[in-house]
């Protein structure tokens, strides 16, 4: 695979560990808990550079002023290898230093962060990165979540497939909770519209390199399509080994895996051959092209809605702090993230239009396909407006680019 040589290198050299002290009294402490060594370290690099690229832009900009005080953020990092006990470890030591908020990219570690953040006297936001419907259901009170539900995708994706005439699908999709509550939400919408599901087989996308057990299983069911995704580096693989065991079938990706980055790593679309999953960032441009000019000086690395969409979520933050006009009421720096939006595109890489009541930013869904190989035009979807009326109230605040296509999905939340 062109590039994948470098690629595997630096994911098995990429070790992030920063041991500091707590914040001092004019600066905001913010943490990151993530995998940024091993399989999945790729995907959480990205996250935190984005969240790196915000802070020093705040700081470099003046910082956060908090009454008549300014304060600068300062960012610890954290490895825990997409683990659940390191990153309930990484949660604590944060906790203790003081940390205001934790982002987190993987709900597999975000859900037990979560059931320590609202102990009493040592509150502190989760900052999550996850399209999974269900963290919502966990009602708690000081979570920030920043990306769309998937939801949105389920009913979109297996529309498209059906419309196809793809009956019969096989899933190779990501281990944790995340995988297998894709995974259900697939089968059920794929089979209320009259698909068959040949096969489930689980992979470990975090660990594993070689995807040949769980894709022979699915291959030998004859399948016109599958069910994968997961992190993209290893997505990318399960689509190349795919395709050398001779599967010749169309792929459904779940939103974890992004098209642009798995192309660059194949060294184009050619090998997806028929395909549908969310859209690239670039493709999809807002405000991104400036933003990937200053991304891509700065850290070596291609833009991914992974450094974009956590970039904006610390603006957010920021801004919430700022409306709270405190750095240590936790919550009413949450109480206040309402009052931190819109974030347009005339000054970010993605535009953030409210939040739900359970704490998930009301951002556009992106929705691509590949047709024998060649990209297609994206579109945006609008899942959180209720009515017709909301949704255009939407597209008249909005500054995106309005050549790309966009239209009203709504999705309960």
């Amino acid at each position: 695979m062109k590039h994948w040589k470098s690629v595997i290198l630096s994911i098995f050299c990429s070790a992030l560990f920063c041991f500091g002290s707590a914040a001092n009294a004019d600066e905001i402490l913010i943490g990151y808990s993530g995998p940024v060594s091993g399989i999945a370290s790729e995907y959480g690099q990205d996250v935190l550079n984005g969240i790196d690229m915000a802070v020093r832009e705040i700081n470099e900009s003046g910082g956060i002023l908090v009454g008549d005080k300014t304060y600068s953020l300062k960012l610890e990092r954290l490895d825990d290898r997409a683990d659940p006990t390191q990153a309930v470890n990484n949660a604590r030591r944060l906790q203790s230093m003081g940390a205001v908020a934790v982002f987190n990219p993987v709900f597999t570690t975000t859900a037990p962060m979560m059931k320590i953040n609202e102990e009493k006297g040592k509150e502190f936001l989760v900052m999550a990165y996850t399209s999974t419907p269900k963290i919502e259901k966990l009602d708690n009170k000081l979570t920030i979540i920043s990306t769309p539900t998937f939801n949105v995708y389920v009913d979109v994706f297996t529309d498209w497939a059906i419309r196809r005439g793809w009956k019969t699908c096989a899933m190779v999709v990501t281990f944790g909770a995340y995988g297998d509550e894709w995974s259900q939400a697939f089968r059920e919408a794929w089979e209320k519209k009259g698909g068959v599901i040949t096969i489930s087989r689980p992979a470990n996308y975090y660990m594993d390199t070689d995807f040949s057990a769980p894709l022979t299983a699915a291959i030998a069911t004859r399948p016109d399509c599958m069910l994968i995704g997961g992190p993209s580096a290893t997505t990318a693989l399960v689509i190349e080994q795919a395709r050398q065991m001779g599967f010749k079938g169309g792929f459904i990706m779940i939103d974890q895996a992004k098209q642009d980055v798995i192309a660059k790593l194949l060294g184009s679309t050619k090998l997806m051959g028929d395909l549908i999953g969310t859209g690239g960032v670039l493709s999809t441009s807002f405000g991104t092209n400036a933003f990937d000019q200053r991304y891509t000086k700065a850290y070596k690395r291609m833009t991914t809605w992974e450094c974009v969409l956590n970039y904006v979520a610390v603006n957010s933050l920021a801004r919430a702090i700022a409306a709270a006009g405190t750095v240590s009421d936790i919550y009413k720096i949450r109480a206040s993230f309402p009052k931190a939006y819109p974030l347009l595109a005339d000054k970010y890489p993605s535009e953030f239009f409210g939040i739900t009541d359970g704490g998930r930013a009301k951002i556009f869904g992106t929705v691509q396909t590949v047709t024998k190989g060649r990209s297609d035009h994206p579109f945006l979807s609008c899942w959180w407006a209720k009515t017709p009326e909301e949704f255009e109230a939407v597209l008249k605040v909005s500054l995106s680019n309005s050549v790309i296509k966009r239209v009203w999905v709504p999705v309960p939340y």
